[in-house]
């Protein structure tokens, strides 16, 4: 048994209090977590904003239940809410992230040469199952229905047969969770915003609990602004959170005010502390008569635009920032 699997084994549940892993005071609510982490448990972040969707995904810890499926726009935080939730329990986490080339092996495993023979390695789906973890698979409804077809006796909770490795069966152990992430909600994509989205099959939706995560709300934005880049001006960071959300209005289509126009590019909490970050950085160019402001927006996000989108993102900088440095 390779160090890996040696630590995954070694994993030892135990019982947490709810509201002290999640809220630092006792509620005396038990949750399943583990005594230390691994090597596969996320790195929690200490300046991490919990989204309100968080009490949805609280209580699917809390109790085994059916698998979950998160959804949201692009940047709402939808991956980094599940990890952060984990890395608070100690959870080791398997993350695959879906194509339209993925392949079921990809997720359970494959024979491969290792030292001149030919050995099973256990995909990221398997591992999760066998030791107890979180199986986390990203962009689901890119999946081919093949590939979706091939976890239904999964999410109802049944065996794995691995045919390839003389057919043995892993059962799902008790802390075994499995979590998909999307941009749509396993419909047809009506805004056209995300290319090659497939539409599920209602019997694999039928299998999940469903969770939206929106955008973090203002005020939350502009505490972790606060505490990241406190030598920026209040009223600085203040249009920063205000101008992310009418980018992100502009992105979902709510397009409001002098400006009506759905864009390619949207703001993430990351994008935003990035534009934070490297707006200070940029701020001896003021002596040059360059805005940091906008210099640093276009490094942060707008280079990542059409030529026509950077303009309405210019222009939108102006009106909130006429004459910041």
């Amino acid at each position: 048994m390779n160090n890996d699997l040696q630590e995954l084994d070694a994993l030892e549940p135990t019982e947490l209090d709810a509201g002290t892993v999640f809220s630092g005071t006792s509620s005396g609510k038990e949750v399943r977590g583990f005594a230390a982490p691994c090597r596969y448990t996320p790195i929690p972040s200490p300046d991490y904003v919990f989204h309100e969707s968080s009490r949805d995904i609280i209580v699917w810890f809390l109790d085994q239940s059916d698998p979950l499926y998160v959804f949201g726009p692009t940047g709402s935080g939808k991956t980094s809410l599940i990890k952060e939730l984990a890395a608070r329990l100690h959870y080791p986490v398997f993350e695959v992230t879906a194509h339209g080339r993925l392949e079921f092996a990809d997720l359970v495993g494959h024979l491969a040469v290792r030292e001149g023979s030919m050995e099973y390695t256990y995909g990221p789906l398997t591992l999760a199952m066998r030791y107890g973890g979180l199986f986390l698979l990203n962009e689901i409804d890119l999946v081919s229905p093949d590939v979706a077809a091939g976890c239904n006796g999964i999410l109802d909770g049944q065996p794995l047969c691995l045919a390839e490795n003389g057919g043995e069966l892993v059962s799902p152990h008790p802390m075994f969770r499995f979590a998909a992430t999307a941009n749509t909600n396993g419909s047809f994509d009506e805004t056209g915003l995300y290319q090659g989205t497939l539409q599920q099959n209602l019997a694999f939706m039928d299998r999940f609990w469903l969770c939206e995560v929106g955008y973090p709300e203002a005020s939350a934005e502009l505490a972790l602004l606060e505490r990241q880049a406190e030598q920026l001006p209040e009223s600085v960071r203040s249009r920063m959170v205000e101008y992310a959300q009418e980018v992100r209005k502009l992105f979902v289509g709510q397009t409001s005010g002098e400006i009506a126009k759905t864009i390619e590019v949207t703001f993430s909490t990351r994008t935003l502390l990035r534009w934070a970050a490297l707006t200070l950085r940029f701020q001896p160019l003021a002596r040059q008569g360059i805005q940091p402001v906008t210099y640093a927006l276009d490094r942060a996000l707008a280079y990542r635009a059409t030529k026509e989108t950077q303009a309405l993102l210019h222009e939108l900088a102006q009106r909130l920032f006429p004459l910041t440095a």
